[in-house]
């Protein structure tokens, strides 16, 4: 059973902060900047890049010479980019980690209302952050997480307070956990490439006793599909393959619920006559055979 009740006497555990980068530098560095502001005083920073093709590595060095960058030998996609971060984290004796996607902005109090809130939750073995959409700040994006169907896959994201039951999620763009709940249950699984891999971890930690709870008080600026690009191709095979892993893991009838979630995505593509994007979700679907 998790505990988690040393850290309730301690008032300023040890925090790594990851930002994953794959050619996305301009984002990278303004995540940075928000996070050279952060007040908590016992936070690390670490930037992993997930084998970039342009100059990334060189752009951030140059703005954040200070800043520790883990060079990924290939982009393994967000779970194994991420995982080389917690790992070295781990290693280094996080009492948390802190995963952020770099095309966000987080307020100078972000790190510390996050470790406030899990003090006060030392049952919490993930803590969501309230997320805003960068173009339109007043605007909640995402009110930590949400909720996944698991009849027919589709997810949507709360958008004011909500109960976090069997079901939700809190979604990876910023999301801390503890490292001791992830000694228990495992890092990000690396099968999914992009998507899903944050609901997968919380489902895991659920089932293991750990609970999630958010961060009222923070307030994150998240742009949207920065990396895979919004309705997109790419988009569109990376979600369609981690939603078919995702339903056959945790669906209570998989077949019905795969093939649900397959004939919807297919037949909004074809209503559409989007048939790149068609083609996208039959490969998705291919790469979530493989994986398996």
């Amino acid at each position: 059973m998790p505990s988690g009740s040393s850290f309730a006497v301690r008032q300023t555990p040890s925090l790594f902060c990851i930002v994953l980068n794959w050619n996305g530098w301009p984002d990278t560095i303004q995540c940075l900047a928000s996070l050279a502001n952060q007040n908590y005083p016992n936070l690390q920073i670490v930037v992993v890049d997930n084998h970039s093709t342009d100059d990334s590595v060189a752009q951030i060095q140059s703005a954040f010479p200070n800043v520790l960058i883990l060079n990924s030998p290939e982009n393994g996609g967000f779970a194994k980019g991420n995982n080389i971060g917690i790992r070295h984290a781990m290693a280094a004796g996080a009492d948390f980690v802190w995963l952020l996607n770099n095309d966000t902005i987080a307020p100078p109090d972000t790190a510390s209302a996050l470790i406030e809130k899990a003090i006060a939750a030392p049952q919490a073995g993930a803590v969501g952050t309230v997320l805003y959409f960068m173009d339109s700040p007043a605007n909640i994006q995402a009110w930590g997480g949400g909720r996944i169907s698991l009849w027919h896959g589709y997810s949507s994201h709360f958008t004011q307070p909500a109960t976090l039951d069997d079901g939700t999620f809190l979604t990876g763009a910023s999301l801390l956990l503890r490292t001791a709940a992830l000694q228990q249950v495992g890092l990000l699984d690396e099968i999914f490439f992009m998507y899903s891999e944050d609901a997968d971890l919380c489902f895991r930690l659920r089932r293991a006793g750990w609970q999630l709870v958010v961060a009222e008080h923070t307030a994150v600026l998240h742009k949207e599909n920065a990396t895979s690009g919004k309705k997109s191709p790419r988009m569109d095979r990376y979600s369609a393959a981690s939603g078919v892993i995702f339903l056959k893991r945790y669906a209570p009838i998989p077949t019905i619920a795969v093939g649900l979630y397959l004939a919807s995505r297919l037949g909004n593509r074809i209503r559409r006559r989007e048939w790149d994007r068609f083609q996208a979700v039959l490969q998705g679907l291919r790469d979530a055979r493989q994986r398996r």
